[in-house]
C-alpha cells in the first residue's frame, strides 16, 4: 500500500522524520510494526521550533518540483509521523513520489 493518498486539491503523504539526521533526504518506504506505510525522511535540521518541519517541507517542495508554500504539515506537527499536504495535480503529484521512493528497499519496522 502506497502512503500517499489522493485528494482533489493534491496529495496527502506520511512521513517518518528523522530530525538531525546527517543530510537532508528521502529514504524509501517503511512499514511500522503496526503495518502502517511511511516514506522516511530525513533532515539535518534539529527538531525545535519548527526547524524540522520546515525543513521537511522544503525537502519535499525540491524534490516534488512544487513551490514551498503548496506543502504544508497537517498533523504531526510535534511527532515524527507526520501527515504533509502537497497541493497540485494528484496524477503528476503521486507519480513524482513514486518515483522519489522507486528503487530504494522498502524496510520493515
Amino acid at each position: 500500500m502506497d502512503p500517499w493518498r489522493y485528494s482533489t486539491e493534491g496529495i496527502s503523504v506520511a512521513l517518518r522524520v528523522t530530525p538531525r539526521g546527517g543530510r537532508d533526504d528521502i529514504d524509501g518506504i517503511e512499514t511500522l510494526a503496526n503495518g502502517r506505510t511511511v516514506i522516511k525522511v530525513r533532515v539535518r535540521a534539529i527538531a525545535d521550533g519548527g526547524e524540522a518541519n520546515r525543513a521537511v517541507t522544503e525537502l519535499l517542495a525540491k524534490a516534488l518540483g512544487v513551490p514551498k508554500g503548496k506543502v504544508r504539515v497537517l498533523s504531526g506537527a510535534t511527532s515524527r509521523l507526520k501527515q504533509i499536504a502537497v497541493d497540485g495535480d494528484p496524477k503528476a503529484l503521486g507519480e513524482a513520489v513514486r518515483g522519489l521512493t522507486a528503487g530504494k528497499p522498502e524496510k520493515k519496522d
